[in-house]
């Protein structure tokens, strides 16, 4: 799997660690690429019509903190969103410019999916500038198209590419979900129903993590719509609100999931409950049929003068016959009650 783990340290290959660039390249407008220096990249205009600068960069480094810091085209607030921990998806304008905050699911190994990774862009019509904390597998993807000469045209086509394949890469998290919530349901009585209660559990709690990131970020999406620079065409737009559909129909799966498993869950419950129930109404009916028949043994057993029968040879038979016949009217009594 692809990540955007530094690679080569040569800056002339477009990456360079020193500098907490992950690596730079220019869009030539005709879906490729050449890969730029930090160093040229500080003071880089377009050489031709068409060009775009993107540069990924890892926001945690204290090289870009202090390019940042010196630009004097972001204002403090935008600043602050850059470099920020604070990732709630976001979007805003400013000037010409499109500050865009949003998160995107952890495919690294070993890692919890919904455990979602930030990335905030800040872009114009001639620069793209993303940034990361931890490595995102967006970013190479997008880069990959690139070098193959396959890749966005325009600064809008690269921003639009970028959040439609963080916004498309949800999908698996709620398709596997799925997937185990259906297995779940498929599943025969003799489960192993704490296994499922903690499966439940699970999905839950990534459900409600997923919706966390994604709820907002469905705002910051129709953010960019409403106030989408010119720079961003209408088929840039038309991305857009695709994006916004496909986001809107995943949180509706998750509330569609959230549903399932709460529906699964009351029907353990419901068999625990019946399978509690069963087996208190056998142990009362054992009780109820008991209950008189040791009354009466208890009653023949006590060590006290008086008792009948203590000298006659067939009064343990004749007690044998009471109780044979105290049972049998028991029996009828239940049958007739429909206890049995």
């Amino acid at each position: 799997m692809l990540s955007d783990a530094p690679g080569p340290t040569d800056p002339s290959q477009g990456e360079d660690p020193a500098h907490g660039l992950i690596f730079g390249r220019v869009l030539d407008g005709h879906g490729g690429c050449a890969a730029i220096g930090w160093e040229a990249a500080s003071d880089w205009t377009p050489a031709r019509p068409g060009e775009v600068l993107w540069l990924h960069l890892d926001r945690t480094h204290p090289e870009v903190e202090r390019w940042l810091a010196a630009r004097a085209d972001l204002s403090e607030a935008t600043h602050d969103v850059l470099v920020s921990n604070e990732t709630r998806p976001r979007a805003y304008r400013e000037g010409d410019a499109l500050i865009a905050v949003a998160r995107g699911i952890n495919l690294n190994p070993g890692a919890e999916p919904e455990d979602m990774i930030a990335m905030q862009i800040w872009a114009s019509a001639t620069r793209v500038v993303s940034f990361r904390r931890r490595p995102l597998q967006t970013p190479r993807d997008a880069l990959s198209t690139l070098e193959a000469g396959q890749g966005p045209l325009t600064a809008g086509d690269l921003v639009s590419d970028l959040l439609q394949r963080l916004v498309s890469k949800m999908n698996q998290s709620i398709v596997e979900m799925n997937d185990r919530i259906d297995q779940m349901e498929a599943e025969d009585e003799d489960l192993d129903v704490e296994a499922m209660l903690a499966d439940i559990r699970d999905i839950r709690r990534n459900s409600l993590a997923l919706k966390r990131y994604m709820s907002p970020q469905h705002e910051a999406l129709l953010e960019i719509q409403r106030g989408a620079p010119a720079w961003l065409s209408e088929t840039n737009r038309q991305e857009i609100r695709e994006t916004i559909d496909r986001l809107r129909r995943y949180l509706e799966e998750l509330d569609v999931s959230k549903e399932s498993v709460l529906v699964l869950q009351d029907d353990l419950n419901n068999r625990a409950a019946n399978r509690m129930n069963r087996t208190m109404y056998a142990l009362s009916i054992v009780a109820a049929v008991f209950l008189p028949l040791s009354f009466i043994t208890g009653l023949l057993g006590i060590n006290v003068g008086g008792m009948p029968g203590v000298n006659s040879h067939i009064a343990f038979w004749v007690t044998v016959a009471l109780l044979v016949a105290i049972f049998g009217v028991q029996y009828l009594i239940f049958k007739k009650l429909k206890w049995l």
